[in-house]
């Protein structure tokens, strides 16, 4: 296993930095994932690491051997790329090989390693097949076994399942990270897709505008964003600004729209009445409840109408307004079935909601 260390590492393309001093640790036999929209900087970090694009400063190394200076292909790293890049004018076996031809080992010993890394990918007896005779996931498993075959340090996956189908890419995206644990191998996995992110990475860095705004474990990149883009960015939250009001104990009283939120976030007790601070509320924190029913202890609660309903089968979403027009959202798995729109209450466990040091615009 090896370990990947990014250090200040910096790109321009003319007047755009794409990717402004980046800083990472990335554990031996971790699956770190780069997270965040297009153009933040992502693909570029990735495919510095793989050699595919020059560093303007900075270096990377994986264990003790610094690779930035190293050509790709002395680098011992595999990369699966977007759109596969599977010859077709070679068979299954023929892709798979052909790292192994490329790097010179002997003709008696790529056949056994081709259909072992097939194996290893459910494709046994497919290697005299043609690329065109295959589906989009049995080609992104072609493109995991040239991978594999050559045994890297490291694998860099760079959007691999963004071609296939939504039942397909949940699949695959399992399949990957089931294989990467098996084998214990390194793997550095770029997308812009939360969800997938957060079912299969270790550890996650959440990038925008060049620059990593979050690294953390998917549950806490969820529930404790770092900053208000994190916070937009990792799902649907009601995202809030106001100014603190006053102290109940350990929590404070937070102004925001013309109502007073109740704020238990780490450290809120020692914002300053008058201060501007932003603070985001999940909507599955929310619980509607009768008008006038009391919440658990120590909740806040508010007043609210129900405008809007949308049954997702798992999930329900609610939009609700506060007497001042103020819209929040709010999500339930068991929602009551006699939900309607009209008056509700709303509460909600202040521990939960995040704060941050200045208003979210």
């Amino acid at each position: 296993m090896t370990a990947i260390r990014i250090d200040g590492v910096a790109r321009a393309f003319g007047a755009v930095a794409a990717v402004r001093g980046v800083t990472l640790d990335i554990r031996d036999g971790e699956f770190f994932t780069l997270l965040g929209p297009s153009g933040c900087g992502k693909t570029t970090l990735l495919r510095m690491v793989a050699g595919f694009c020059d560093l303007d400063s900075g270096t990377i190394h994986f264990g003790e051997r610094r690779i930035d200076t190293v050509p790709p292909h002395k680098r011992n790293a595999g990369m699966v790329f977007q759109n596969y890049a599977i010859f077709p004018n070679l068979t299954v076996n023929g892709n798979v090989a052909y790292g192994l031809k490329a790097r010179g080992i002997v003709p008696d010993q790529i056949d056994d390693r081709a259909a072992k890394a097939l194996k290893l990918v459910h494709l046994d007896g497919y290697g005299a097949r043609w690329p065109h005779q295959l589906s989009g996931g049995q080609l992104q498993r072609v493109a995991l076994a040239r991978c594999l075959v050559i045994e890297p340090e490291v694998i860099l996956l760079d959007e691999p399942l963004s071609n296939l189908d939504a039942k397909l890419r949940v699949e695959m995206r399992g399949e990957i990270r089931q294989l990467q644990k098996r084998l214990g191998i390194t793997a550095l996995y770029v997308t812009h897709d939360q969800e997938e992110a957060m079912a299969i990475s270790d550890r996650i860095a959440v990038m925008n505008a060049g620059s990593v705004e979050q690294i953390g474990q998917p549950v806490d990149i969820y529930q404790r964003p770092a900053t208000p883009f994190v916070a937009r960015f990792m799902g649907t939250t009601n995202l809030l600004s106001g100014s603190v009001i006053r102290h109940e104990g350990d929590r404070a009283v937070v102004r925001a729209g013309g109502h007073d939120f109740l704020v238990g976030a780490p450290g809120i007790a020692e914002a300053e009445p008058g201060k501007a601070i932003g603070f985001s509320l999940r909507p599955e924190a929310l619980t509607i409840t009768a008008p006038g029913a009391k919440p658990p202890p120590g909740w806040a609660s508010l007043e609210a109408r129900v405008v809007r309903i949308e049954f997702l089968g798992a999930l329900t979403r609610i939009e609700l307004a506060l007497d001042s027009g103020l819209v929040l959202h709010a999500a339930a798995v068991d929602m009551p079935r006699a939900l309607a729109e009209g008056p509700v209450a709303l509460s909600y466990d202040p521990a939960r909601v995040t704060a941050f040091p200045g208003p979210c615009d």
